[in-house]
């Protein structure tokens, strides 16, 4: 009989003892497989939403889609979640890259890449590489959990035609919604980056696309290419805006250097997306790019990028707001777990 009741009490106490949830804080970002990343701090939950590619070895969910781990302090992030899936109609099946979230008239838009490698473009020797249908497609939904639901299954919000990738909302002053985004250098050589209208529900572009810079643009890019028999081709990658406290508007913006990522910076000299578009030095090197920047809800501003390139783990750095450019204030390794890069800057003095 005393075992019996010892038994019930034993199994009464497991019934109500606490657990670990699937939604626990559970992971730290050397945890976290994460490309592009892109990050909502969602004021009414304090709830911070990182959004990436699906890794289904993480979700459970074996298909092409985005996932977001959440947190509440940028350092102990939740398992992640599928918020949106390709659908099985969608002109295209492959990619889904570089997934950012945009609240935007009350809903939140994504914006995500998806490319089909089968629907030629033009093959050599009428191009110099193979092309195919690549572009950015928009998806809608209520929350920023998701789901999200594809707007236009038929295409890219970019014409078929352009090789593109990596499309981001800005907003004018005139409150026309753009979509700007990277031109492939598969396509053009000198990767471009450009813009586009688009209708008030986001869906379909309403202008002929735009030209605002070329990557050769940069200085310190064509400063480091050395005298060689190769041949030379100039990457555009991850464009993201900021309006700077002096009113300036400044665009993140990633490329290569000798083969390795980088993220660097440029700003408009006239205020507006038709630029004249200035480039700044770079922010981060060492095979870093494909950032955004965000405030946390204690105010500060903070930029969130991607290294390396290859099995890619998150890196968040305290940034300054300068007016007419960013500085980086110091990598928050405390966050992001990455002592070595620390042990690096203090080694080199930086």
């Amino acid at each position: 009989m005393k075992n019996r009741i010892q038994i019930a009490l034993a199994a009464s106490c497991l019934a109500f003892a606490p657990t670990t949830q699937a939604n626990e804080p559970s992971l730290l970002m050397p945890d976290m497989p994460l490309h592009d990343p892109y990050i909502v701090a969602h004021e009414p939950t304090q709830t911070y939403y990182l959004y990436t590619r699906n890794v289904s070895r993480l979700t459970g969910v074996k298909a092409l889609g985005t996932m977001a781990y959440t947190s509440k302090d940028l350092k102990h992030w939740n398992q992640p979640k599928v918020v949106f899936t390709v659908p099985e109609d969608s002109f295209a099946q492959e990619g889904n890259w570089a997934p950012e979230v945009h609240e935007y008239q009350g809903k939140f838009y994504l914006f995500v890449t998806l490319h089909d490698s089968d629907a030629f473009l033009k093959r050599p020797p009428e191009a110099w590489r193979d092309t195919y249908v690549r572009g950015t497609i928009t998806a809608v939904s209520d929350s920023p959990d998701g789901p999200f639901e594809m707007l236009n299954k038929n295409g890219p919000v970019v014409p078929r035609e352009l090789m593109t990738l990596d499309g981001t909302l800005y907003v004018d002053a005139d409150e026309q919604p753009w979509m700007v985004y990277a031109h492939e250098w598969l396509q053009r050589i000198d990767g471009t980056i450009e813009a586009v209208k688009l209708s008030p529900d986001l869906s379909t572009a309403i202008s002929d696309p735009i030209h605002l810079f070329k990557a050769s643009d940069a200085p310190w890019l064509n400063a480091s290419i050395n005298v060689s028999d190769s041949g030379l081709h100039y990457c555009t990658d991850g464009p993201q805006f900021f309006r700077s406290k002096t009113g300036d508007l400044l665009m993140l913006w990633s490329s290569y250097e000798s083969d390795s990522y980088v993220q660097t910076i440029a700003r408009s000299e006239s205020g507006t997306l038709m630029g004249p578009w200035k480039q700044l030095p770079p922010l981060v090197k060492r095979d870093s790019g494909h950032g955004m920047l965000f405030h946390t809800f204690e105010g500060e501003l903070m930029m969130v990028l991607h290294r390396p390139f290859r099995n890619a783990r998150g890196k968040l750095f305290d940034m300054a707001d300068r007016g007419d450019h960013l500085e980086i204030l110091r990598q928050r390794t405390d966050l992001d777990g990455d002592p070595a890069y620390e042990n690096l800057q203090q080694a080199l003095g930086l």
